[in-house]
């Protein structure tokens, strides 16, 4: 499985944007997609919230791909 570091701007992130700027998804709506098929896991278990709010700490599972969710550090 790969694994990326996403650097996280704000304090949170919608679930579906996280997916598209991780490049996992092409774009929002199949990031919309992918949540909706149950394809993507937080921290283990299946989401069915697209705009999930994902924050530091959590990771993100999607089509073989692996999402650590960092701080940004000042």
């Amino acid at each position: 499985m790969q694994t990326i570091q996403f650097e996280l701007a704000k304090e949170h992130i919608a679930l579906c944007d996280l997916l598209k700027l991780a490049g996992v998804a092409d774009s929002g709506g199949r990031g919309k997609m992918m949540v909706a098929e149950g394809l993507v896991k937080v921290d283990g278990k299946t989401e069915s919230r697209k705009t999930a709010k994902i924050r530091a700490g959590q990771s993100v599972e999607c089509m073989g791909v692996k999402i650590e969710i960092m701080a940004r550090e000042s």
